[in-house]
């Protein structure tokens, strides 16, 4: 699992996949590991829905870990349970579960972003709020021991600079920040006064936007995740929703499957 968002409990309610074998442990749980890329509250919170005293492998950097571990509330992940595992800022993981190898490798890798919200530095506004090295990190996702194809995971992004455009290239799939079309849309809205940027996302559209900044690039499937109830894409028919299919991207929605 990439990240746990808050809904965890209605996502595994509707995906078969994820529930308990027929016929297992009372609480037994397919979920073997966690792979967090940021310490977002919805990335993070629905860790404690997988609580109760499933074993399973939680995977994230340096300053994630010590954020969990700074909280009192995440030690209901109780040490004996729940093997926690420092992922590098840039490099290999080869992802285990409580019972071994589940035949995946991943490489982590820094993006521009920032330091969760509720973890701020109001006196550092002026240096991003005390955003340091690995707070944010995209995963590339594929098969161990293969180097073909290739999922890229990055739900939280402030910019797209040219380190990241050229690993992308040859990407299988890109799973990609959507949260804002207009970098002021939440303000607009009259649902929040914070814009895009403010909170680590770039926006959609303009000419610093994702597409303009994503175009070009040989990637096979470019999918937007993480959309703001405020973003009009999630509209069918809507300008945006068009803007973004005709620039070959794809809306995602809950119970979506891919295939590479």
């Amino acid at each position: 699992m990439l990240n746990a968002s808050p809904d965890i409990r209605q996502q595994i309610a509707a995906n078969p996949p994820l529930q308990p074998g027929a016929g297992g442990p009372l609480r037994h749980s397919p979920i073997a590991a966690v792979m967090l890329t940021n310490a977002d509250v919805d990335h993070i919170a629905g860790l404690l829905s997988l609580r109760e005293r499933q074993p399973f492998t939680l995977y994230a950097t340096d300053c994630v870990l010590k954020t969990l571990a700074g909280n009192s509330i995440f030690g209901v992940l109780a040490p004996d349970v729940v093997t926690r595992r420092e992922v590098p800022l840039e490099g290999p993981v080869e992802v285990e579960g409580p019972d071994g190898p589940l035949g995946l490798s991943v490489e982590t890798f820094i993006v521009p972003g920032k330091v969760a919200l509720f973890l701020e530095d109001e006196s550092a506004a002026d240096d991003n709020f005390g955003t340091a090295p690995g707070d944010t990190i995209g995963v590339r996702i594929s098969p161990s021991g293969q180097r073909g194809k290739a999922l890229f995971y990055i739900p939280g992004c402030a910019a797209v600079e040219d380190d990241l455009r050229e690993r992308l290239a040859g990407a299988s799939c890109l799973l990609f920040d959507g949260t804002v079309f207009t970098d002021s849309e939440m303000q607009e809205a009259g649902v929040g006064e914070k814009t895009g940027a403010r909170m680590g996302h770039i926006a959609i559209s303009g000419p610093a936007g994702s597409l303009e900044a994503l175009s070009g690039i040989d990637i096979a499937r470019r999918i937007f995740i993480h959309i703001n109830n405020t973003n009009p894409i999630l509209a069918p028919g809507s300008e945006a929703e068009q803007t973004v299919r005709q620039a070959s991207w794809e809306v995602s929605h809950d119970g979506m499957e891919i295939e590479l």
